[in-house]
């Protein structure tokens, strides 16, 4: 049972890698503020069940790539309560890739579907 739990942790932070950019740049599309890293988070907490699927320290590698990429921007803010905070908004190239990423999304989600289900989905 424990060897299940090991391999169902590592598909899950496989399938986790693979899917935190499009559900954070989609976070930030469906932001009407920006949002600092703590932020999104505590968005990303509220839309799961039980335990959060991607973890926060997981966050910030990729919200940096996104940003490296042009996808996102920041500004860097003071905070009354510690240190200053980098707040993110997506770009105009972000919101162009996250429909193009969204329908790969749909295509792979339904692939997997189809060949989950036998090939019986539809």
């Amino acid at each position: 049972m424990e060897s299940e739990n090991i391999a169902d942790k590592k598909f899950q932070k496989e399938l986790n890698a693979g899917t935190t950019a499009l559900v954070l740049l989609a976070t930030m599309k469906n932001s009407m503020e920006q949002l600092y890293g703590y932020q999104i988070a505590k968005h990303l907490e509220s839309d799961s069940e039980g335990e959060p699927m991607i973890k926060q320290g997981a966050l910030y590698p990729v919200l940096r790539s996104l940003e490296n990429s042009g996808l996102l921007e920041s500004q860097v803010e003071p905070s009354v309560s510690g240190p200053p905070r980098k707040y993110y908004k997506i770009t105009k190239d972000g919101q162009m890739t996250l429909e193009r990423w969204m329908e790969i999304w749909e295509n792979t989600k339904l692939f997997v579907d189809s060949v989950l289900t036998g090939g019986k989905n539809g």
